[in-house]
């Protein structure tokens, strides 16, 4: 997998204009073409992704549902929503993939909207000139960048199969909560502890415990379990692996400790959903 990321500096992003389009920030440009090294693992982001595929053909698993995207046909996936790519054989994907805050697609309860044959032209020149920019920042590469993605959705929203809102995660949740979501869902295959959550956000622990519930309905290590375990049905469904060594890649404890947490959260024991899956 060949991949070139451009990540734009918070003190850059531009100012909220006023709408829904104005309230969302370009966080990250990244440009990718798949090669056959890559393993391909569900995982999500604090922000929504615009998927863009410039190349070839492959799959999208979101959650558990499946589907085929090539050339024009553009992805949109909300914040949190597990998702992964996979490329065809004999047919490399490439596609440019905008992070984007504050945004989030009117989708079903998949948390995704499909496009097919979305990029045009115009937009293929717009993220021609956002790869440019990425590639060789020099002064105003930002604003630049930014306003390209503004123009890119006011062009994507002209479809009558589409439609934007302004994200509405970040209108109750704490500063701290937040921080502590997003640090587990980038090191939930860590030996995690509650004490060291809440020294990474500098409040009491109890007091965590009692906010991150709060604002998720769930416990912080609750979270990070099912975190672990939703990782774990991709590496079920689609690896060879062991179920010890999908215990330990995912930092469980144990073999019994992954077993009674899986069956818990699923119904099922990890055999039996490896075996429907297959």
């Amino acid at each position: 997998m060949s991949t070139h990321q451009y990540i734009l500096a918070e003190a850059d992003r531009a100012s909220d204009r006023g709408t829904e389009r104005g309230r969302s920030r370009l966080r990250y440009v990244s440009y990718t073409h798949y090669s056959q090294e890559w393993t391909s693992q569900l995982h999500s982001h604090t922000c929504a992704e615009l998927f863009f595929i410039t190349g070839g053909r492959g799959d999208f698993l979101i959650r558990e549902e499946r589907f085929p995207v090539g050339v024009h046909d553009m992805v949109a996936v909300n914040a949190g929503v597990p998702h992964t790519e996979t490329s065809q054989n004999g047919s490399p994907m490439e596609y440019v993939v905008l992070g984007v805050e504050g945004l989030e697609t009117i989708a079903g309860t998949g948390g995704y909207t499909l496009l097919s044959q979305a990029v045009e032209s115009a937009l293929s020149g717009c993220l021609r000139i956002l790869i440019q920019e990425s590639r060789e920042p020099r002064a105003g590469c930002d604003e630049i960048c930014q306003r390209l993605l503004e123009v890119i959705l006011l062009r994507l929203t002209r479809r009558d199969d589409f439609a934007l809102s302004a994200a509405p995660a970040g209108a109750g949740s704490s500063r701290e909560c937040s921080l502590v979501r997003r640090y587990i869902d980038n090191h939930f295959k860590e030996n995690l502890t509650l004490d060291q959550l809440a020294e990474l956000a500098h409040i009491n622990k109890y007091y965590l415990s009692h906010s991150f519930r709060r604002e998720f309905n769930t416990s912080p290590i609750s979270y990070l379990i099912s975190r672990r375990i939703q990782e774990s049905r991709f590496l079920l469904a689609e690896t060879d692996h062991s179920l010890s060594q999908i215990a330990q890649i995912l930092g469980f404890s144990s073999l019994s400790y992954f077993s009674q947490s899986f069956r818990r959260l699923e119904g099922i024991s990890p055999n039996e959903y490896r075996r429907r899956h297959r």
